[in-house]
Formats: structure tokens, sequence, C-alpha cells
């Protein structure tokens, strides 16, 4: 059974449209990708996964409990962490006490201190920040930062938006190989990425969407390999 299904999912914005019929599964163990141009619906999708906007037709399942009408925080509690666009970090707050927020809903908070150990061995830099202000980090540390503060909460189930916004190219290697290192220790994956190349390279399957809809689906290396794909997504002609 697939760990996250989405099944013929509609959001509306007042009047306008965002999602219409989108259907996407993510099974355990996978990292998943949605890729579309800007405004295609995709940062709306993990939103309307997260609770974070109310879906106004189909259903979304979590290891088959129905997420409907359930409040964020209940859903982190499932076992989903989302990493938004733009960070999301506190800024006023240290390293030290954005981490500290990720593990608020723990119950278990005797392997705390382990999972934090976790996050500095992907993330090094955040240990040498631990006292300074998050709002002085570069962006790279404050992606850093959200991703670290995501996995102190200990998720099955990894929501990421648009990871690479904004940084270097050589940063956005690093993150990216991470997001491998996160999967391959067994966090599931559903990433939101407008870089394509990237994310068909990082991902085991994927689903393109278009003003909306899901306009192909597959095999990420294969859809990589898709002419459609190269002339959209991946400036290939």
């Amino acid at each position: 059974m697939a760990l996250l299904t989405i099944e013929n999912l509609s959001v509306h914005y007042g009047a306008i449209k965002a999602l219409h019929g989108v259907s996407i599964a993510v099974e355990p163990g996978e990292i998943v990708t949605l890729i579309g141009a800007n405004g295609a619906g995709k940062s709306t999708t993990l939103r309307a996964v997260s609770g974070l906007v109310k879906p106004s037709g189909g259903t979304i399942t979590f290891d088959g409990k129905s997420l409907a009408g359930l409040a964020p925080h209940k859903i982190l509690r499932l076992g989903l962490a989302q990493v938004p666009e733009g960070r999301g970090i506190f800024p006023n707050l240290t390293v030290d006490e954005n981490l500290d927020l990720g593990a608020f809903a723990r119950a278990d908070r005797k392997n705390v201190a382990g999972d934090r150990e976790r996050v500095f061995s992907l993330f090094p830099r955040l240990k040498e920040r631990l006292d300074q202000r998050a709002g002085t980090l570069s962006g790279g540390e404050q992606q850093m930062l959200a991703i670290g503060r995501a996995l102190l909460a200990r998720p099955r189930l990894l929501l990421l938006d648009e990871p690479s916004l904004g940084l270097a190219p050589q940063l956005v290697q690093t993150i990216f190989k991470i997001i491998r290192e996160i999967n391959a220790s067994g966090t599931t994956i559903f990433l939101v990425e407008q870089n394509a190349h990237m994310a068909l390279r990082v991902a085991h399957r994927a689903y393109v969407l278009e003003v909306g809809s899901v306009v192909m689906q597959g095999d990420a290396k294969q859809l990589a390999a898709s002419d459609e794909v190269k002339k959209a997504y991946l400036g290939i002609a």
C-alpha cells in the first residue's frame, strides 16, 4: 500500500482553480518528485497534503488514514513534515532554538539528542553555528537548518518544497546529495522542485504538473529521457 495517496485532488483559491483532478502515489522508501513550471500548482499540492490549504475535492490519505479536516500540527504528529518554499525559519531565534522547535511535537524526548547528532552529521555547519541567529545565516545554511528542523520531527514522509531555490549551483549539488542520504537512511521523500534536471536525477519516480493537472508520470530516468520533458523542462531542444 502507498504511504501517501492523493486521489482526484482539487483546490480553489476563490474563483481560481489551482488544482483539478490530481492523483499521485508515494510508496514507502521512494523519492517522488513533482515538476512543472511556476504556477502549475506544485506548492499547492504539498500545502494540501500538510493541511495548510483546504481541498475543494478529492482525498488525501497517509498510511491508509484520511487527512481530511486535520490541522497541520496533527498531520505532523502522524509523521509528515514539510520544509516550506522560502525555508520558513525563525530569523530572530538561534540555530539551536530553531532545531528545538522541530522536535516540539515528539513524545520520545529521550531520542531527540541522537537525532540532533544525525542532523549534525548531515549538516556539520549547523553545529558550528548553534548560538548564531538564524537570520544571519547564508541562504544555503538556512536551507540546511530548515531541513534539519524538519528531520527532528522524525518524519516518515518528508515534504520538500523547492529546496534549491535561490542557492548557488555548488550548494544545489550539496543539498541534493544530502536528500539522497536522508532517503537512503529510510525517510520517504515527496519533492517539489523547479530544477527539473536535478529532481529527475535524484528521484525514483516523477509526475509532471501543468496548469493544475498531471500530464505525465513514470520512472524518473525515463521521463528525463523523454523528448517532451527535455524540451519543456530541461532546456534541451
